[in-house]
């Protein structure tokens, strides 16, 4: 599955549920290890404690949202049940899926399965001092040059635990960014703050923190904040690096947002005097013109009018994305946030140069620019850059004399890899909104005129079952008379249940959560089927024609007999097959794409032989599977008494079982072909 949403507090395996306070709903003991798997949502409507040992591996996405009370914490705990101020590394690790592809960019469209992914820690509704549990974020960055630009998402990290510990055998945690800086202004090795309104880089401390109480006076310090690491010996591309700190809030205190920037008109570089032609010095005797950039306005003239003004430098201050895509749209139902009069937006800063002499800047961005009314303030240029990874950063560029306007970082956070629609009323999980939606492919065999013969379905959500059931949510066995259809899967290993072959399916359920990348068999026995023509619906609506991904990201694949790569299913799009035989031809159902070497090696086909339930004569008659000649059929009651017993049935038509119609009793049968096929079925009265 992508999406699959699980409330913490109905879990038990590995997890104690602590009630005993107001302050925690989610208490994880020591030897609790939880693994939250690529899409999925986890929600924990309350505080949560994780004790020294204990851990949480997220891959997906969680969410942690204050509960009513107001007191709720998320903290962790030594092993003697004492609160730990500054948290554990390793407690809580936001993991990258697809490590190497740190340099691909997410197509921003809901059809497209995204490239790069990685867990992401949602907490809202808590005020900052609530907040001492660690959380680990392994990234990866393109190299940007000489200066590595970051925005962190920690409140109050020190500087120096940015630096590769000197422990004989660190932790990821603390080997952090590989190399130790220092405060050498220049020197490629310092870390600096960006400052919007006197528009320079400030130096900070190694003893100081994000809160940067070291900074200058003029510097308007917020979780916000855009900093850049010296690149000197600096690879934060071909190895992951694991960070540790205490995750920003959303709020300072009940009613202060913690993340929300007031753009203020005109401060962008107003307390900068850039001189003629650039040639003011900044407070470190730099001079603007060594540094400042401003694609934006460089059309309309270099150091003229707006130019190098009224431009904002901001770090993604969360561990989940930003969706920069509606900041310009004054939306009914949108996310609140509306930058009247914004030009566009810098991202993606490549090839960072400093130099003593020359100064520093860098040879390329990327950029998004913002239409005017008519064309509903929306976005253009590299709009696949519009959602700003974890530790991303980028820059507003406002037109001159713009209203004061607030950007909410808060409400920006997004966990799809893919803008929300501007009709879309905004969430966390807008246009994902996958809670609880069914996820259906249809395969519909078609005959060599293309008319529709047979169909058989494959249903996923979080709450259908994998394999066998007594309490199946949707499932729907095949009557007789069809020759078309999927067997019961093996919940663990996928494939078939070969301890339940005497029935097969016309809707087959499966789990989206734990059967993710998983098979189950579609068989063909009617030599009429030509080809497939793919029906994929969510929540009973289609998705657009020639698409394959649903809104949880993933979609459904199909894999023919003898293949060894799986293919995705898209929309209305028809196959050719091979026809059907009295042997049957199989294939691979699968939602998410498989894992591993695909297994090419032919197993037996299981029989069609079923015991079937004759609703008209309250009864039940043996149908045989239509390879078969004779048989041999015996019923046992469960107390092991032999009841019933026929040699060489004539497997040609079906055969009644006579069982006595009056006694509630259950029965085995057992049905045996002339070859020594064998099919056992429970009947259950």
């Amino acid at each position: 599955m992508k999406k699959n949403l699980i409330t913490l507090s109905l879990l038990a395996i590995g997890i104690s549920m602590q009630a005993q306070t107001a302050t925690i709903l989610t208490h994880l003991d020591g030897t609790a290890k939880m693994y939250i798997s690529k899409g999925t949502l986890v929600y924990n409507g309350g505080g949560m404690e994780i004790v020294s040992g204990g851990s949480i591996e997220n891959h997906g996405n969680f969410m942690m949202v204050r509960s009513n009370s107001g007191d709720d914490v998320y903290r962790n705990l030594n092993s003697s049940g004492n609160p730990v101020v500054g948290g554990i590394a390793g407690s809580f690790v936001n993991k990258l899926n697809e490590p190497n592809e740190y340099g691909e960019v997410n197509e921003n469209k809901s059809t497209s399965v995204p490239k790069y992914t990685y867990g992401q820690f949602y907490i809202d509704g808590f005020n900052q001092d609530k907040i001492t549990g660690a959380v680990d974020i392994e990234f990866r960055q393109n190299s940007h040059g000489d200066y590595q630009q970051m925005g962190l998402p920690f409140s109050n990290k020190v500087f120096s635990t940015f630096n590769q510990s000197t422990a004989s055998n660190p932790t990821p945690a603390q080997i952090a960014l590989g190399k130790t800086f220092n405060e050498n202004r220049r020197s490629k090795n310092e870390i600096l703050i960006w400052s919007n309104d006197s528009s320079v880089f400030q130096k900070v401390l190694q003893t100081d923190a994000t809160t940067c109480t070291s900074c200058a006076a003029d510097l308007i310090v917020t979780p916000t904040a855009y900093y850049i690491f010296g690149g000197l010996n600096l690879n934060v591309s071909t190895v992951t690096r694991t960070l540790s700190g205490v995750p920003v809030a959303t709020y300072l205190n009940g009613s202060t947002s913690n993340t929300a920037y007031t753009i203020i008109t005109n401060a962008g570089g107003s307390l900068a005097n850039f001189g003629n032609n650039g040639n003011g010095i900044n407070s470190y005797n730099e001079r603007y013109n060594s540094y400042i950039q401003d694609s934006f306005n460089e059309s309309a003239g270099v150091w003229t009018g707006n130019f190098g003004k009224n431009i904002y430098q901001f770090g993604n201050p969360y561990m989940t994305n930003l969706d920069l895509s509606q900041i310009a749209n004054n939306e009914t139902n949108g996310d609140g946030t509306y930058l009247d009069g914004i030009y566009g937006v810098r991202l993606e800063v490549q090839g960072v140069q400093y130099s003593a002499l020359s100064g520093g800047g860098s040879s390329s961005y990327k950029y998004i620019t913002f239409g005017d009314s008519s064309a509903g303030y929306q976005p253009a240029g590299d709009v696949n850059y519009a959602m700003v990874r974890p530790m991303g950063t980028f820059a507003v560029k406002m037109k001159k004399d713009s209203p004061t306007a607030t950007l909410d970082f808060g409400k920006l956070r997004r966990f799809n890899y893919y803008s929300r629609a501007a009709a879309t009323p905004y969430t966390v999980t807008a246009a994902k909104n996958v809670t609880n939606t069914l996820k259906q492919l249809g395969v519909i065999g078609l005959d060599a005129n293309g008319k529709e013969i047979e169909r058989t379905y494959y249903v996923v959500s979080p709450t259908t079952v994998s394999g066998h059931t007594n309490a199946p949510t949707v499932q729907v066995t095949v009557g007789g008379g069809y020759s078309f259809g999927t067997f019961e899967e093996d919940a663990i290993n996928g494939g078939y249940d070969l301890s339940n072959v005497s029935y097969w399916l016309y809707i087959n359920e499966a789990n989206e959560a734990n059967f993710k990348g998983k098979n189950i068999k579609l068989v063909n026995y009617n030599p009429n089927i030509v080809s497939f023509k793919f029906e994929i619906r969510e929540n009973a609506a289609t998705i657009p024609t020639g698409s394959h991904a649903l809104s949880s990201g993933e979609g459904f694949y199909y894999k023919a007999e003898g293949a060894t790569t799986a293919s995705q299913a898209l929309q209305d799009q028809v196959i050719s097959v091979q026809p059907g035989n009295s042997n049957g031809v199989e294939y691979d159902l699968y939602y998410g794409l498989p894992t591993g070497t695909l297994n090419t090696t032919d197993v037996s086909k299981k029989s069609r032989t079923l015991v079937v339930y004759n609703a008209d004569t309250n009864g039940y008659f043996v149908r045989f599977d239509p390879n078969w000649k004779k048989a041999d059929i015996q019923v046992f009651d469960m107390s092991g008494k032999l009841v019933l017993s026929k040699k060489d049935v004539n497997a040609n038509k079906d055969y009644n079982l006579d069982l006595a119609q009056d006694v509630k009793i259950s029965y085995i049968v057992t049905v045996v072909s002339e070859k020594g096929e064998k099919v056992t079925s429970k009947i259950i009265k």
